[in-house]
């Protein structure tokens, strides 16, 4: 009896406490079984057309709206009698996606790196930093050409290309044929396009110039994409077009121009979007870009910019500028330099 009673007591506490810990765990499952069930709702709905209703079957086909992925439809005409309801979200949706591609950091600049070393090419715009070899129209950096000619010059080798190590050309004329072999523009080639843009242009044949330049910019070349928009803002051979020029700026940012980045942030800061602009500033001072740092200096004087972030700004700056830099570019420069 003395050992009964204190056993009957101890089982019924372990019961209650067995019972308390049951009912907190179902309580606490409560908001992810309300989750789940929201998102099932939601899963069913959106498996259906937002127009008509209509699930979505073997026999029915619902398509997306590409603008916003948001909601889906049966048919274009369902499509067409739901945009008066649905185009304030569409468009809102739609300016949000177009941002994450846009202020997205680029893995690298629009020049890409040097196919021999595999160091990024520096973005500072002078004539040596990268050179176009006339055999197989690779751009090399300066500092491999420089490494390749002093070596055959020591060694003395016959002068080849750095690259496919193809003989070079013996004098400017038959690099010019080579040239006109290659970079044709009846194959569509993007730089010969370019090219052909940059010469119309110098020559004030304006029209001409904006038919290459749109041509290789179809074609993915950033660089025609950057003077289409030079092209749109100057209204040389089209009429002046900010939405156009915005454009073009916003596809060579994506893809890696700093200084397209640079005249959005431009272009954002006249308008007022600070904000904005602040976001483009520090994207192409990441890549090296000079003039956005001093416009980000600029701005952290006026206020519109936080220490910290100009901070970032810069490590991320010089980070970007001692990628660029070897021993072999800096005695190219050297030497081209006093050539």
């Amino acid at each position: 009896f003395f050992f009964s009673a204190p056993y009957q007591i101890l089982t019924l506490c372990y019961c209650t406490l067995l019972h308390y810990l049951a009912a907190c765990y179902m309580h606490s499952l409560a908001p992810l079984r309300k989750n789940i069930l929201s998102s099932d709702s939601n899963f069913a709905e959106e498996m259906k057309c937002a127009s008509c209703g209509t699930a979505a079957a073997d026999c029915v086909k619902l398509k997306k709206c590409t603008a916003c992925n948001l909601v889906r439809y049966c048919s274009i005409n369902c499509q067409k009698n739901h945009w008066s309801q649905h185009k304030r979200s569409c468009r809102l949706r739609a300016s949000e996606l177009r941002d994450e591609i846009l202020f997205r950091q680029p893995e690298s600049s629009h020049l890409g790196d040097c196919p021999i070393c595999c160091l990024p090419m520096p973005i500072d715009g002078s004539t040596f930093t990268q050179l176009k070899l006339a055999c197989c129209s690779k751009f090399v950096c300066s500092g491999c050409c420089y490494a390749n000619q002093k070596q055959e010059a020591e060694m003395r080798l016959e002068h080849r290309c750095p690259f496919c190590r193809h003989p070079a050309p013996e004098s400017q004329i038959e690099a010019a044929m080579v040239f006109e072999e290659k970079d044709r523009v009846e194959m569509n080639d993007p730089d010969a396009l370019r090219k052909g843009g940059l010469q119309r242009y110098m020559a004030h044949d304006y029209k001409v110039a904006f038919k290459f330049w749109t041509k290789a910019a179809e074609l993915g070349d950033l660089q025609a994409h950057y003077q289409l928009s030079i092209l749109y803002h100057n209204g040389e051979g089209v009429k002046k077009n900010e939405k156009k020029e915005t454009y073009h700026l916003e596809k060579a940012a994506i893809g890696g121009h700093p200084i397209a980045r640079f005249n959005l942030g431009c272009i954002e800061g006249q308008n007022g979007r600070h904000e904005r602009a602040i976001k483009h500033f520090i994207i192409a001072a990441a890549q090296g870009e000079d003039d956005s740092l001093g416009n980000l200096r600029k701005m952290y004087q006026n206020g519109l910019v936080s220490k910290e972030d100009l901070a970032t700004a810069l490590r991320a700056h010089k980070a970007a500028v001692d990628a660029t830099k070897s021993l072999q570019r800096d005695a190219a420069a050297a030497f081209f330099n006093n050539y």
